[in-house]
């Protein structure tokens, strides 16, 4: 039986038992699961490679063991927030653009 496969977002320790490329263990967050032919319990991944403080500093394709996997928080590693929502700087005053004919700071009324 084949192990569940990552999911887009999951965190996963990839040490040499998932693949023996990986002599030294590296921590990765998930793109996406490449729908590619392999071997019967491996599979592709499209990663994140995570440095020490949770820091993407690489993209790549890795071959792997889905079931050799590690799937855990790094040690000391404070939980992940999502943004509650973007704010936006107020305009800085005459950054936006002026539609043609109108004076900024004017109050244009219809007639009618």
């Amino acid at each position: 039986m084949n192990a569940p496969l990552p999911e887009a977002g999951d965190l996963v320790y990839v040490t040499r038992a998932a693949s023996v490329q990986f002599v030294k263990p590296i921590w990765c967050r998930v793109i996406r699961v490449l729908d590619w032919i392999t071997y019967d319990g491996w599979c592709w991944l499209d990663v994140y490679q995570l440095d020490a403080k949770g820091d993407a500093v690489a993209r790549r394709s890795i071959f792997v063991q889905p079931a050799k996997l590690e799937s855990r928080q790094p040690v000391g590693r404070p939980e992940q927030r999502r943004p509650q929502g973007v704010r936006r700087r107020p305009d800085a005053g005459g950054s936006r653009p002026v539609p043609a004919g109108r004076q900024p700071g004017k109050l244009v009324r219809g007639r009618g």
